[in-house]
């Protein structure tokens, strides 16, 4: 019996990535997702490694619970993936830079993220987060 595995959508694969990425940055656990829209955490594994496609009430549940718009899932796909499956939608920016989905499973950038949000002032996380971003340029 040959059964075929088929490689998960990569569309599929990016809006994981991207639950994946608002769940850490929220310091919340699989577990704790799961439990917030009634699923197991290897449901929740599931999703965010795309091998399970996300349907539209359960992205408007995860946007919920991961007080995010639900168009943030699909923010910085991978211009290949975007051509791939009808070109870049609206909404998702010209000449972005593509996502590296490495950088935010790093240590350093987990713990800098949760820095910026632990700041109360939203004045002062502003001008923050301008200074990184001229840093950023001059590097």
């Amino acid at each position: 019996m040959n059964q075929s595995v088929r490689a998960p959508n990569p569309v599929d694969v990016h809006v994981g990535t991207r639950v994946r990425l608002r769940r850490t940055l929220l310091g919340m656990t699989q577990t704790g997702l799961g439990d917030a829209i009634g699923l197991t955490f290897q449901q929740v594994q599931k999703y965010e490694r795309g091998v399970n496609r996300i349907g539209s009430s359960r992205l408007y549940d995860l946007a919920r619970v991961l007080e995010v718009p639900i168009n943030f899932f699909f923010d910085e796909m991978p211009k290949d993936v975007a051509a791939k499956f009808g070109g870049p939608s609206r909404g998702m920016a010209e000449g972005a830079e593509e996502f590296d989905p490495d950088i935010v499973s790093r240590r350093e950038t987990l713990e800098l993220v949760r820095a910026y949000y632990k700041i109360e002032s939203p004045q002062v996380r502003k001008r923050l987060f301008e200074m990184v971003k001229a840093l950023g340029k001059s590097a």
